[in-house]
């Protein structure tokens, strides 16, 4: 089969490699943030397809049998564009979708919708560690009464302004070392989307290990399609 996988994440490689070597013919596309992003077998497309129409287009024009959506649990449109071009092509999509962490017994997370609620949750002078990614940091960091500790894999566009502080990190990290950066930058609450998966668990015992808060966004729901919660099952569902 001719199988089209929206990626960016692990899931995503090892599902590519999975499918390459069971003989299908496999393109992955890429949203082009990381400027060195490890690459899946098979093809590789790399760049936004134009909305809905121009990926309703490609599907059509390279006769896609399969789509599978391996994106972040957190990707957004681009989940949510999957869902309708699959129902105006009629091809049927299996969604990729780590299960989320569990929250441990007496940890009292607090979950919020987005990041204007997480601001909105933090106290005055808190010391925060944010992991979130780049999109809508600004409406974090409009909380000029908190000091922030902001964590990405690559700079952001714009500078942080003076009273955030930028951390470039490349997961997956240990308990240790989570353990020592919250010792050491006096960390107070930890700002976090439930992305599941073990390469960044360690900060969740950590802040449970240190007593900080952890404010969780919950996940957005993105509509119909076959779901899955490992490669092994996605191999499966797109077989089917």
């Amino acid at each position: 089969m001719k199988i089209l996988i929206l990626g960016g994440t692990g899931e995503a490689r090892e599902l590519a490699a999975r499918l390459v070597a069971l003989g299908h013919e496999v393109t992955t596309s890429l949203a082009g943030r990381t400027t060195s992003p490890l690459l899946p077998d098979g093809e590789l497309r790399v760049g936004k397809f134009g909305g809905v129409p121009g990926l309703v287009g490609y599907l059509r024009a390279m006769r896609f049998d399969r789509l599978v959506d391996a994106t972040h649990p957190y990707a957004g449109l681009i989940s949510i564009n999957a869902v309708a071009a699959a129902e105006q092509t009629g091809i049927p999509l299996v969604r990729c979708m780590r299960p989320e962490w569990v929250e441990p017994e007496g940890a009292a997370w607090r979950h919020v919708r987005d990041l204007a609620q997480a601001a909105d949750a933090l106290p005055a002078l808190a010391t925060v560690l944010v992991t979130t990614g780049h999109q809508e940091l600004e409406t974090l960091l409009q909380r000029d009464d908190c000091r922030f500790v902001v964590r990405l894999i690559e700079p952001p566009a714009l500078p942080l302004p003076r009273h955030a502080r930028l951390l470039l990190a490349r997961p997956p990290y240990t308990l240790e070392q989570e353990l020592r950066l919250f010792r050491d930058e006096a960390i107070t609450h930890l700002v976090s989307k439930n992305s599941g998966g073990a390469q960044t668990s360690a900060k969740l015992e950590a802040a449970r290990s240190s007593g900080v808060e952890v404010i969780m966004l919950d996940r957005p729901e993105y509509g119909p399609a076959v779901e899955v919660d490992s490669v092994e099952a996605a191999v499966r569902a797109v077989a089917g």
